[in-house]
C-alpha cells in the first residue's frame, strides 16, 4: 500500500484539509493508499484543525473532526512513499529535516504549475475557502492521473 503525508507549517488549516480531501477521492475510487498529516512545528499538537478548516470540509461532503496536529518527525514519518509539502517553506523544511529527497514533493507541482498553497490561518473563511479548491485540484491530480 502507498503512504502519503500532507505536510504543513502547523497541521491545523492545510494538511489537515489536504488529508480530508485524500481520504474521500481514496474513498469513492476505492484506491489502495493510506494517507495522513503533519506539521514542521510542534505550536498545535493535538490540537483539532482550524474551524474553518473543519467547515470548509463539512461544506463539502466530509469530515475531518477527528484529526488532530501532530509535527513530522524523521524518525516515525520516513517510510512515507510520498511526503507533500504545501508551500516551497514547507518544502525546504523537509529537506533541511532530513527527508529522502527523492520522496519530498510540493503539491503545487500537480496541477498548479509549481504554485504554493497559502496558509489561510489569518485569511478568513474566504482563504481557506480558495485553499480547498486549490487543494482538490492537485490530489485529484496525485491520487487519480499518476
Amino acid at each position: 500500500m502507498k503512504k502519503i503525508i500532507f505536510v504543513c507549517l502547523g497541521n491545523i488549516c492545510r494538511s489537515p484539509l489536504a488529508e480530508g480531501i485524500a481520504r474521500e477521492i481514496i474513498n469513492k475510487n476505492n484506491l489502495s493508499i493510506s494517507v495522513d498529516s503533519a506539521g514542521i512545528g510542534d505550536w498545535h499538537i493535538d490540537e483539532p484543525p482550524h474551524h474553518y478548516s473543519r467547515q470548509v470540509a463539512k461544506d463539502n461532503g466530509f469530515s475531518i473532526d477527528d484529526l488532530r496536529g501532530r509535527k513530522i518527525s524523521i524518525y516515525g514519518d520516513s517510510d512515507f512513499d510520498m511526503i507533500i509539502a504545501m508551500d516551497s517553506s514547507n518544502y525546504e523544511d523537509l529537506r533541511a529535516l532530513g527527508f529522502d529527497k527523492d520522496r519530498i514533493f510540493k503539491i503545487g507541482d500537480f496541477g498548479l504549475n509549481g504554485e504554493d498553497i497559502p496558509d489561510p490561518y489569518y485569511q478568513g473563511k474566504d482563504g481557506f475557502i480558495k485553499v480547498y479548491n486549490m487543494l482538490k485540484i492537485t490530489i485529484e491530480n496525485l491520487l487519480l492521473k499518476k
